[in-house]
């Protein structure tokens, strides 16, 4: 249940491309990378917590066990809007190459 949702509160919104929309969390590596695919790899089963991060992100998390300081230095998250998550979704969603 994202926090909005559990508060009763209205989503947070963020002023995009797209306009003022509800806002969602990305890891920075889909942002920079648009040569190929890194994965898309997401942290809440919530439809309305949008938060994901790319394969290496997860895996870096894994190995953390956590989200420590080196990992968030790693994952340089990102707020996005809602239509910008889904398209970074439809762009990393696929099988992500090795790097």
């Amino acid at each position: 249940m994202s926090v909005s949702d559990k508060f009763g509160l209205e989503p947070l919104l963020i002023s995009c491309c797209h306009g003022q929309r509800p806002s969602a969390v990305v890891c920075g590596h889909m942002l920079k990378t648009t040569d190929h695919v890194v994965g898309f790899v997401e942290n809440s089963s919530d439809p309305t917590d949008l938060q994901a991060w790319c394969d290496a992100c997860e895996k870096r998390f894994l190995s953390e066990g956590d989200k420590t300081p080196a990992f968030l230095e790693f994952n340089q998250m990102a707020v996005v809007c809602d239509i910008c998550y889904s398209n970074l979704k439809d762009r990393h969603g696929g099988i992500a190459n090795p790097t």
